[in-house]
């Protein structure tokens, strides 16, 4: 940011904030919405500078990133690396702890810390617990959609064809929830608290638009996720929805502990004709995603 800008929200400073959005998985709208706002704070904690515990609300910050990536990378599952301190997260650190000689009271302090710098300075770089785990949820061949729960969700009035969806997987014999709440975080606790398999989400763009997202921030990346997003754009290869598949770190797909993909559509005014469409390419990647192996 220049000298002249300082103190007002000019060209260098939109530049700035792009670049951080994007570095992010963040939507790059160059405006500083509430997203963008929590990121910045969250992006000034570093690990060692603050205890780190299981409180509520949780703990939230790049700091539980780092924590987060450098367990998951020696072998500790702590679940979704999401930089948000919850009961996974305690859990593999407590193992951690207690595998290193260290009180196993799940605080992270400045013991922990050293004792994390220095196993990762003699580990590797390989893709850790979680996309371990995730690699032997998808080539397991037990998986099938009438096993499935299926949380599906809406933003900006996309009710009907979240309705169509859901009406679809039942037909199929899977279990679905539908969330109806307009905010995510709730949306994404209705699928937690349901022990969800898998969330589908749908919103609306007010633009031309047709992209898949899944769950990804530069230490980590939803590869269920990301292969459900992979499935149903498969299917919709060849319609003229097309849609492009992209990592991000948007609310639902960060709070959801399950693999989540959000299919963001518009304009609206043009959906209510392809909804069938859009509910077939769902359907039939979903059950892509829960029939074919994953060769590793």
């Amino acid at each position: 940011m220049s000298n002249v800008e300082l103190g007002r929200f000019g060209e260098s400073t939109t530049a700035a904030l792009l670049d951080f959005q994007r570095s992010r998985h963040l939507s790059e709208s160059g405006e500083c919405d509430a997203a963008t706002w929590s990121a910045l704070v969250e992006a000034g904690w570093h690990l060692g500078e603050r205890l780190l515990q299981l409180m509520v609300p949780n703990l939230r910050g790049d700091d539980v990133v780092d924590l987060q990536g450098t367990l998951t990378r020696l072998g500790f599952d702590c679940g979704k690396v999401d930089g948000i301190f919850g009961p996974d997260t305690m859990r593999a650190l407590c193992d951690f702890q207690r595998n290193s000689g260290l009180p196993s009271d799940g605080v992270c302090g400045k013991d922990t810390v050293e004792a994390l710098d220095l196993l990762r300075r003699q580990s590797g770089s390989g893709p850790g617990a979680v996309a371990l785990r995730e690699r032997l949820s998808l080539s397991s061949g037990d998986r099938n959609l009438e096993h499935l729960r299926v949380v599906v969700g809406h933003f900006g009035g996309l009710s009907a064809l979240a309705r169509q969806v859901v009406l679809a997987l039942r037909q199929r014999s899977a279990t679905v929830l539908a969330a109806e709440q307009v905010d995510p975080v709730e949306q994404a606790s209705t699928a937690n608290r349901g022990a969800a398999h898998v969330y589908v989400g749908f919103e609306a763009s007010p633009e031309p638009c047709s992209v898949i997202h899944h769950f990804a921030v530069s230490e980590f990346e939803s590869i269920a996720g990301r292969a459900l997003a992979e499935h149903i754009a498969t299917e919709a290869t060849h319609s003229p929805l097309r849609p492009d598949i992209t990592g991000v770190r948007m609310p639902i797909l960060r709070e959801t502990v399950m693999p989540a993909v959000l299919w963001r559509l518009g304009p609206v005014e043009s959906l209510t004709r392809s909804a069938p469409e859009i509910t077939r390419h769902v359907v039939r990647g979903l059950v892509r995603w829960t029939e074919v192996e994953t060769e590793n």
